[in-house]
Formats: structure tokens, sequence, C-alpha cells
């Protein structure tokens, strides 16, 4: 499903409800900050970096952090917003989340088929050890979204994937 965001001049395709149990924030922007982590210029920032990166490359890249995964293990609640969320475009499965969940010192980067060739679960979990958690441990979490979100970047632009 096509992630519309407002601004677009296009209504945003109805979403299936979350699942019972689960309790998802609403999908309002690239980078959805429930968990009131990321200074606003810093999710500004971000969001615009995003939203450049899915109109060049046309891949759908959304941040959230959450209070809380609701007692369910980040990697079913990742699955599960990707696809409530319908991140990344419905025939090319191209979409990719970063979840952060602090309460429960989680992290995850959930990475669609269409970009698996791009981002392998290796190189997701290199840029999880190497990138975002030494500035989590810091108590660093707006530097770690932001080193998780380059890391990311420089995996699924067309650029890197030319070069490999």
């Amino acid at each position: 499903m096509l992630l519309v965001l407002a601004g677009s001049g296009t209504a945003a395709p109805v979403k299936p409800a979350a699942p019972a149990g689960y309790d998802f924030p609403a999908l309002t922007d690239r980078v959805v900050d429930a968990a009131k982590l990321l200074p606003s210029p810093v999710r500004s920032s971000m969001s615009t970096r995003l939203a450049a990166l899915e109109k060049d490359a046309g891949h759908q890249f959304v941040v959230v952090t959450v209070p809380s995964l609701t007692g369910h293990t980040i990697e079913n609640y990742g699955v599960t917003l990707l696809r409530i969320w319908g991140i990344g475009r419905k025939d090319i499965n191209d979409g990719v989340l970063l979840i952060v969940a602090p309460r429960e010192r989680k992290v995850r980067i959930e990475v669609g088929y269409g970009l698996e060739g791009a981002l392998r679960d290796e190189e997701a979990k290199a840029v999880i050890d190497t990138a975002i958690l030494p500035a989590f441990r810091k108590g660093d979490y707006p530097g770690g979204i932001a080193a998780g979100v380059d890391g990311v970047m420089r995996e699924i632009t067309p650029a890197k994937r030319l070069a490999a």
C-alpha cells in the first residue's frame, strides 16, 4: 500500500485496523515520535531527508519511537506495524521501518521483501550494533536514531547498489 502523507493532494487509502492487543501510534509523518525522544528540529530534518529518499529512490522509510511494545516482541510489533501502516510500494514491497522502544530497550530495522537484497539482515544488524546502540548507551537517542537513518540510507540508495 502506498504511504500518502498530508500535503500530497490525494486521500490516504483506508488502512486495516491494528490486531487486538496492539497499540500503534497514528502514521502522521515519516518520523512518528510517540515516545518523545527527538527534538523538533531533529524530527523535521529527518523527515525531510526521508521524503527526499522516497522522491529520489521510491523507497519508503519511516522512523517510529513507541512508549511501549504492549507486551509483544519487537519483531512481531515491527512486522505487524509495517503491514498495518502499509510502508513501501505495494507492488515492490520496498518499505523500511526503524522502530525504537526505549522502555523495553529494544531497537529493530524491519525491511520489506523488495529491499532485502539491498539491506540484508546482517547489514541491518551492523547498523544497529555500530551506529545506533553506541549512541543509545550514552543516552543519546536522537544521535543514535540519526546515525541509524544514515546507515540505512547508505544501504538502500541506488548509488550503493550500483557500486556493489
